[in-house]
């Protein structure tokens, strides 16, 4: 059968894939803990699911408006007003199913071929195959957990040519968790600054989730702001990952050119996930704040657990749920049946003996690591680790 080479572009997404796998596995009666997907354990909170019935019962049915409802819109300049003190219209807001269709049609809409897109690693799974998607170049920055996963204005500026076109980048960073301060934004802002034609894709989707102060968003520069297209939605905050809701803000012409990407894609987002998000976004984010509290006791005590592992060397998170340490101490080496050369080998070796799922870090661009979610109840994390360090006490 010949299926299209547009295909062949791009790979899966790794975390997909091993949710996958980790399903497989359940369905034939094995209790596996997943500690792979980046998902709030949590319910949505009630008065956003009572804001959703409101929307049923008052006939919100219809098609929606490609962009959004314009009382959407609009809510969503209030909470950027409200929690980042910056100022957008409603022309500036573009609304999609989720976050991750606003990155595809931000990628999309500034990405020609052979443009080349600039990306720290380690960086989300899907970065890297939208450019490719787009046919873009992906331009790696290599950062270390000695850095604490985070580049600097030298390495910026050394990874900057006539062909750069777009800085992609998270913050707090899905994988590792870093979380850059107002000062390193403002050094890496001094470089950009230089660029005029770059574009900064700032995905901000963890943005509640922070375990070190305030969120510093890199459109705070105005210089830059018209630069730069932030990400977000409510999946991750909110805890409403089904609900499928994302934005941008950004300069209106950009706004209408991820609108016209939309428009051919799946037009407009879910008329009742849009009332309900009105609600979530302009109501007490107290919720939110109980979630990142529990987050925050996780966090504590998976560092605890590590810290009692052999050769693992993990950076401390300072925001999202998830914590990325480098496991090649444990490459080359057996438990009598099965040799461990890289970390896809160790994610599978996790998986299957331990039944704990995990997520490579090859996806992400970090071939020594491997992200683990504490997105999970404290008991599954706790038995989670409790056999992963097993396991892990197996190879020699």
């Amino acid at each position: 059968m010949q299926l299209s080479s547009f295909l062949q572009r791009f790979n899966e997404p790794e975390t997909l894939k091993m949710a996958k796998l980790g399903r497989e596995l359940r369905a034939k009666g094995i209790d596996v803990i997943d500690l792979s997907l980046g998902e709030p354990d949590f319910d949505t909170p009630e008065h956003i699911k009572q804001a959703a019935i409101k929307a049923i019962q008052d006939n919100w049915s219809h098609y929606t408006p490609v962009p959004g409802y314009p009382d959407l819109r609009e809510a969503v300049c209030t909470k950027l007003k409200r929690d980042n003190q910056l100022e957008y219209k409603a022309e500036n807001i573009v609304v999609s199913t989720g976050a991750k269709q606003s990155l595809a049609n931000a990628v999309l809409a500034l990405t020609d071929d052979n443009d080349e897109v600039i990306i720290p690693t380690p960086y989300w799974v899907t970065y890297s195959e939208l450019v490719k998607i787009a046919r873009g170049k992906v331009v790696e920055i290599k950062s270390t957990p000695q850095q604490g996963f985070k580049i600097n204005a030298a390495q910026l500026e050394a990874a900057m040519t006539p062909k750069t076109k777009v800085f992609l980048f998270s913050s707090p960073c899905n994988p590792s968790g870093a979380v850059y301060s107002r000062e390193e934004l403002e050094a890496l802002a001094g470089v950009f600054k230089k660029y005029p034609q770059v574009f900064i894709i700032s995905d901000e989707i963890y943005e509640y989730i922070n375990f070190v102060g305030r969120h510093e968003s890199i459109a705070q520069f105005p210089e830059l702001k018209d630069r730069v297209i932030i990400v977000n939605g409510l999946s991750k905050g909110f805890a409403m990952t089904g609900w499928r809701l994302g934005y941008i803000a950004a300069h209106a012409d950009v706004a209408k050119a991820c609108e016209k990407v939309q428009g051919q894609f799946t037009s407009g987002t879910n008329s009742i996930t849009q009332k309900a998000a009105v609600v979530a976004l302009t109501s007490d984010l107290k919720p939110s704040m109980d979630m990142v509290e529990e987050f925050t006791r996780r966090r504590k005590k998976v560092l605890e657990i590590i810290k009692d592992i052999p050769g693992v060397i993990c950076s401390e998170p300072e925001g999202a749920f998830y914590i990325f340490p480098d496991i090649s101490y444990y490459f080359g080496k057996t438990d009598g049946e099965t040799l461990v050369t890289n970390a896809a080998d160790l994610s599978m070796y996790l998986l299957n003996n331990a039944h704990v799922s995990s997520v490579m870090g090859d996806a992400f661009g970090e071939p020594k690591c491997i992200r683990f979610s504490f997105a999970n109840s404290m008991e599954k994390i706790e038995e989670g680790w409790r056999r992963i360090k097993a396991a892990l006490a197996k190879l020699k």
